[in-house]
């Protein structure tokens, strides 16, 4: 087997970007040679994460969907230069496979690919499909979920659908808790609850937990705090934990998230496609704090997975913000006093951990290139 290129479309958020990176590992791992290029969103966070691994990536000028008479004329603009650019990159390669990972910069890619005939797989993680998801479908070849669930949306098409998982870093699969915890300066004898809004962070959760500072000091003799805040709001949460007296580390960011996560005993976060799984993934029990404002609520729907398993609960982002930090602390001031509640979720998440899913995919598209040459 030789060569073969790779290209991988989406971005915009981590939860693109990870799962993306996830199968171009393993697909490094199967055939050394392969030619692997990111297109990218112009966002900084793809850029942040791309760019401490070994693969190229272009910035693409796309830019979402708006029906704003304004805004719609730049979605088209920059729609047609991402098309130009994608489809010239892909027509230099004569064994190719384009995999679409979601996002609005997702799109161009891919119809690139369906145009110039490239085979084309699409990674759907999220229950429900997004916009660009459902088109993309349209054209794919192979199409790989992480939830059974979400097979409906693609029941008509031509596609051959997989339900795999979603693909995971290999830090997944050896994690170094004792690593993170030392450069941290965690105390090994005390319990550490994780705070994160993702990789950019959420305000709402951020002000949803500051505001329970001073209750979570009275857990200060057994459990600790990693707190990720996100850039945009590192320095006032910073500042509100300065005369905090539980053991506390605020972080804007934090890369091993693997090694992070199987640390922790107790993690509050979003519940993102990526995010439950690496929560299951990490068995470790969450408090999921769905995103509000999506119209499909498909984080609602993810977090149900985990909690259908037992190893989490969902706590809403109530825009009554008294309601949402009264109910976070009902679920949060029990499950802080209750280990055998939280070994009972660890196992919840041992028992729909999936770990294969990045070289399941690796395996077919490696194929799929194969079979072009």
């Amino acid at each position: 087997m030789v060569g073969g290129s790779f290209f991988f479309a989406g971005g915009g958020t981590g939860g693109h970007i990870y799962p993306s990176i996830a199968v171009a590992e393993q697909i490094v791992k199967l055939e050394p040679t392969a030619k692997i290029h990111f297109f990218v969103s112009a966002r900084s966070i793809d850029e942040q994460i791309l760019s401490k691994t070994i693969f190229e990536h272009t910035a693409l000028p796309a830019k979402g969907f708006s029906i704003e008479p304004g805004k719609l004329m730049g979605f088209c603009t920059s729609f047609l230069k991402s098309y130009g650019i994608a489809k010239r990159a892909i027509a230099e390669c004569q064994s190719a496979v384009v995999i679409g990972i979601g996002g609005f910069v997702a799109a161009p890619v891919c119809l690139a690919a369906h145009k110039l005939k490239v085979p084309l797989v699409l990674l759907n993680v999220d229950i429900v499909p997004g916009r660009a998801n459902k088109i993309i479908g349209r054209w794919a070849n192979e199409i790989f979920l992480q939830f059974e669930d979400s097979r409906q949306y693609f029941a008509k098409r031509k596609a051959s659908v997989n339900v795999v998982g979603c693909p995971l870093r290999t830090g997944f699969g050896n994690p170094e808790p004792d690593k993170v915890k030392s450069e941290l300066g965690l105390d090994e004898n005390k319990k550490t609850l994780l705070i994160t809004g993702a990789s950019s962070g959420s305000e709402s959760i951020n002000r949803a937990v500051c505001s329970l500072l001073e209750k979570l000091c009275l857990f200060a003799d057994d459990w600790q705090i990693v707190h990720l805040t996100g850039a945009v709001n590192y320095d006032k949460v910073a500042q509100i934990y300065s005369d905090a007296t539980i053991g506390h580390k605020v972080l804007s960011y934090f890369d091993d998230m693997p090694s992070l996560l199987s640390a922790v005993d107790l993690v509050i976060g979003r519940s993102g496609a990526v995010s439950v799984a690496e929560y299951a993934a990490a068995s470790v029990p969450s408090i999921c704090i769905p995103y509000p404002h999506h119209k499909d609520r498909h984080q609602y729907l993810n977090a149900g997975k985990l909690v259908e398993a037992g190893a989490a609960v969902i706590v809403d982002d109530l825009p009554d913000e008294k309601g949402r930090q009264g109910w976070l602390w009902e679920e949060l001031e029990e499950l802080m006093k209750d280990e055998a509640k939280l070994q009972e979720m660890r196992q919840g998440c041992k028992s729909i951990a999936r770990l294969d899913a990045s070289l399941k995919i690796a395996e077919k598209v490696v194929k799929i290139v194969e079979a072009t040459k």
